[in-house]
């Protein structure tokens, strides 16, 4: 058990790779969260005409509940979802387009067509000469 985890924890591709999502799932996180609040949300804003959920409150006796900031975490999870989503959907369809025109068309020929072919095009031969 220890000599599999010491070759999947350690091997160099497996832990590059994953130092390299780390890095760059870190970087994206915070350009979408940059994203959602600075352009996202102010255009929610002026749509719902300037409410702002994150200061409703509950008082229950002394204790107050936050409940606005509960429902605008969760708006704020969906509307990061979105995004990424949107940005993935982007990517694979620029991805499928390159795919498509980089993959060459091989057509394979059985041995049984290929001799049939060979046949039609000798029985035109003799056609043309007789």
């Amino acid at each position: 058990m220890w000599k599999e985890f010491k070759e999947f924890a350690f091997k160099k591709g497996n832990f590059v790779d994953l130092a390299v999502a780390v890095v760059i799932g870190t970087a994206f996180s915070s350009i979408v969260s940059a994203f959602v609040d600075n352009i996202i949300m102010p255009l929610v804003g002026i749509i719902v005409g300037g409410i702002d959920i994150t200061g409703l409150t509950l008082h229950v006796g002394d204790a107050e509940v936050l409940y606005g900031t509960f429902l605008q975490a969760i708006l704020d999870f969906f509307l990061i979802a979105f995004s990424i989503f949107l940005v993935i959907r982007f990517f694979n369809r620029f991805k499928h387009k390159e795919e498509v025109v980089d993959t060459p068309v091989e057509e394979k020929i059985e041995p049984t067509e290929q001799l049939l072919t060979e046949i039609r095009d000798l029985l035109k031969e003799q056609n043309k000469k007789a």
